[in-house]
């Protein structure tokens, strides 16, 4: 069973980020990931900050040949932006979230689940899905662990 919590509602509080915002089709997705994480975790070090929580990717679109996604980390406050790297917030509101695990690419029963949770409940998705990594590709893909959060209103 891939979803190993239940969906379920909850308000979030707005949370400061540092990220890239780009778009990429499907296929250069990993790679992309990898490489804008490293970056910014090493600007976090030149400013000798840490991060907040686990890193992050919102899909402001679900267009597979030119996705636009910001890949980034939360951060405990607003900091300064460098070329690419750019402060912003995951805003605050209503989410619809649930733990998934297993391969990214199997994902799509957990999305259409909630998906119908949402509707089930008289609720609207605002379009911006956050996917937010647990572990990585050091770990077998039927233990990678993501949740889904939806913004709903």
């Amino acid at each position: 069973m891939p979803k190993v919590s239940n969906i379920d509602i909850f308000r979030k509080r707005e949370q400061p980020t540092v990220s890239i915002r780009t778009r990429t089709n499907v296929e250069h997705l990993p790679m992309l990931i990898g490489e804008s994480y490293c970056r910014i975790a090493d600007y976090l070090k030149e400013l000798g900050e840490l991060v907040s929580d686990v890193p992050y990717v919102a899909y402001y679109n679900m267009d597979m040949q030119r996705l636009d996604v910001e890949i980034g980390f939360p951060v405990s406050k607003i900091l300064p932006g460098k070329g690419d790297i750019h402060p912003g917030s995951i805003p605050e509101g209503n989410v619809v979230s649930c733990m998934y695990r297993g391969p990214y690419r199997e994902m799509v029963s957990t999305y259409t689940e909630m998906a119908n949770w949402i509707e089930k409940n008289g609720l609207k998705p605002t379009g911006t899905v956050y996917e937010c990594y647990y572990n990585g590709p050091e770990y077998p893909e039927n233990e990678l662990l993501t949740m889904i959060v939806m913004p709903v209103v």
